[in-house]
């Protein structure tokens, strides 16, 4: 009896298991928020005395010319505006006020600036350009626009005096040459003007923007008058004067237009070779806008005053002017081929194109052989123009190395003790909050290096994106 009274008495052992009571942050939680000195004064419409009194807090800066910052709790600084302002209305009132008197000055910046243009034109900038102003290197400098002007001018007479539509066309041609240097000029000086507030990542694009312009206006409005001018030719012949000042004023021409064909030439190969491209590649891939448009300009000028030269040289021999219409044609055909290559390349570098495999390839191996990088995924390299490159990677994070990195800078006797201090889920949760945070910061940290060592690496990436898996 009572061996059955004990097996049916029996003892149940209940284990609890200890865990923290989850929080509810809500939709918009900023209690833990840091925001700047500057970012406090002008979005909460305070003074530098007034963070005086704030608690402060020094952070990790995200930029590479600072080691750390003080920043200051958001929750802090809404309650001090409180205070100072004394509700939330009369904050709101304050912070359209300053918008108006902001954008006042801003206004009175602008017209400022139109009043020092307009003073510079009429007395003449006498600023020196220095061996790195926005037209060193490039081919589009005033002397060629003189030269184009005069040819525009010379070709212009000789068409009026002999009635050429061969010399009509290259007449054409040559103002499509001035007036497309001109805007391709402007689009350089445009292209080096620093980043700002609304265009982070700078004007470089303004080059490929203003040769894009060029080959859909200016070489397209060329082509359409050649090729215009050629059919009424040959609908309507008309006989042709003597051709022997046409034949002086384009063997001029071709003397000028093959000197500058010879030095693009020679700067395309030196650019080629300095990025490891050959002739070819680096005018398809159209690495420098600027200098490729000279050289389209000037080997459709040479080729379109030697086509010129033999329609018209045909026509003087047979007294057809059939011939000398033709000749406009095939200028305007010739031009219409420049417009289509512009508007292609430059088409494709406005787009955003990758840089070469092998550059991407080697970025990417570069943080594959860090340490503290397991993974590297959805590389995207954009060439930005200027030789200026941006990388973007996901990368995923050894936590072991990380929290490794973390420790190694940590009193590790102080941390033993802590741990021995925990004794509640409270002081399980102050631990871990304290020293999750501080390996949270020191993943930023290790990021922060990888984008450093990156861009010191390799000079030509000016923006590096890194996202954390």
């Amino acid at each position: 009896v009572l061996i059955l009274l004990m097996s049916r008495h029996t003892h149940t052992h209940t284990h609890f298991r200890a865990v923290l009571k989850k929080r509810e942050y809500g939709a918009k939680y900023t209690q833990n928020n840091f925001i700047t000195a500057v970012r406090a004064m002008n979005e909460f419409c305070l003074k530098s005395s007034d963070l005086e009194q704030l608690r402060k807090i020094r952070r990790r800066s995200p930029h590479d010319d600072t080691e750390a910052f003080t920043v200051f709790l958001r929750s802090d600084v809404e309650a001090k505006a409180l205070d100072v302002w004394g509700s939330p209305e009369a904050l709101v009132r304050e912070r359209n006020l300053r918008k108006e008197v902001e954008r006042e000055y801003q206004e009175n910046i602008f017209r400022n600036q139109q009043l020092l243009k307009e003073y510079k034109d009429f007395w003449g900038n006498t600023k020196v350009s220095s061996s790195n102003s926005v037209f060193s290197g490039h081919l589009t400098k005033s002397p060629d626009q003189i030269c184009n002007g005069l040819n525009f001018i010379f070709k212009l007479l000789a068409w009026v005096y002999t009635g050429s539509a061969s010399m009509f066309s290259e007449a054409i041609h040559s103002l499509a040459d001035t007036c497309n240097q001109a805007l391709l000029a402007l689009g350089i000086s445009q292209s080096v003007r620093n980043p700002d507030a609304g265009h982070p990542y700078g004007f470089s694009n303004m080059r490929y923007i203003a040769s894009l312009i060029s080959g859909v206006g200016i070489f397209m409005m060329g082509a359409g008058l050649s090729w215009y001018h050629g059919v009424m030719g040959l609908l309507h012949p008309q006989p042709i004067e003597s051709l022997l000042w046409a034949y002086c004023i384009l063997a001029g021409s071709l003397v000028s237009e093959g000197a500058t064909l010879l030095v693009a030439i020679n700067e395309i190969k030196k650019s080629a070779k300095q990025h490891g491209l050959t002739f070819y590649e680096y005018v398809m891939q159209s690495r420098d806008p600027s200098t490729n448009v000279v050289l389209l300009e000037d080997a459709a000028a040479v080729l379109g005053v030697t086509l010129a030269a033999g329609c018209m040289g045909l026509t003087s021999l047979t007294g057809n002017p059939l011939y000398d219409s033709l000749g406009s044609l095939g200028v305007g055909t010739l031009l219409g081929a420049v417009s289509a290559f512009l508007i292609y390349t430059n088409t494709e570098a406005l787009l955003g194109r990758s840089i070469q495999p092998e550059r991407v390839q080697k970025l990417t191996e570069f943080l594959e052989n860090d340490p503290a990088v397991r993974a590297v995924h959805d590389v995207k390299a954009t060439d930005l123009g200027l030789s200026k490159v941006r990388f973007k990677a996901e990368v995923d994070f050894d936590g072991r190395v990380v929290t490794r990195s973390y420790l190694e800078k940590q009193d590790i006797d102080q941390i033993l003790n802590d741990i021995q201090q925990v004794k509640t889920p409270e002081d399980l949760e102050n631990f871990m909050l304290k020293h999750g945070e501080n390996i949270i910061d020191t993943l930023g940290a290790e990021v922060d290096r990888l984008e450093k060592e990156l861009k010191q690496r390799n000079p030509e990436v000016r923006h590096v994106d890194l996202e954390i898996l």
